[in-house]
């Protein structure tokens, strides 16, 4: 799903409760990380909910390689948190990956005003870290 159709489902939800419920149905929508992969090599530091993002580098164009992220929580809401931050940098170029400011997109769907400061630490946990694997992807490293 893209970041826009996101957006524009949270326009048709007037209430927060409605909201939160559409954000753990985006979560069980998440392709399934592998066992494997929920190790401290993948865990993201800075979230109370134990998350895990697996970042897949592919070979790009011009505007650099592409991206694409495969994340998990022990925590419903958050599984969600992450098919929203999934659908706003999967699949994208490193390029636009650090072009995007999440805090727009975050201010447009209202997470900025409705998340606990622990959950919106650890959403921008997660930013920080595909933000920081597309940097590295720039400059050639291989990202985790």
């Amino acid at each position: 799903m893209s970041i826009d159709a996101l957006i524009d489902d949270f326009a048709y939800l007037d209430d927060w409760e409605d909201r939160y419920r559409y954000v753990i149905e985006l979560g069980k929508g998440l392709e399934p990380l592998p066992e494997a992969a929920h190790t401290d090599e993948f865990k993201v530091k800075g979230c109370v909910s134990q998350v895990w993002l697996v970042t897949h580098v592919e070979q790009g164009t011009s505007d650099g390689p592409v991206l694409r992220f495969v994340g998990d929580s022990d925590a419903h809401i958050v599984r969600g948190l992450i098919a929203i931050v999934l659908a706003l940098y999967s699949g994208h170029s490193a390029s636009d990956i650090l072009a995007t400011d999440p805090d727009d997109v975050f201010r447009k769907i209202g997470l900025d005003e409705h998340l606990s400061p622990q959950r919106s630490n650890g959403l921008h946990a997660m930013v920080g870290r595909i933000q920081a694997d597309a940097a590295a992807a720039l400059e050639g490293r291989a990202a985790s």
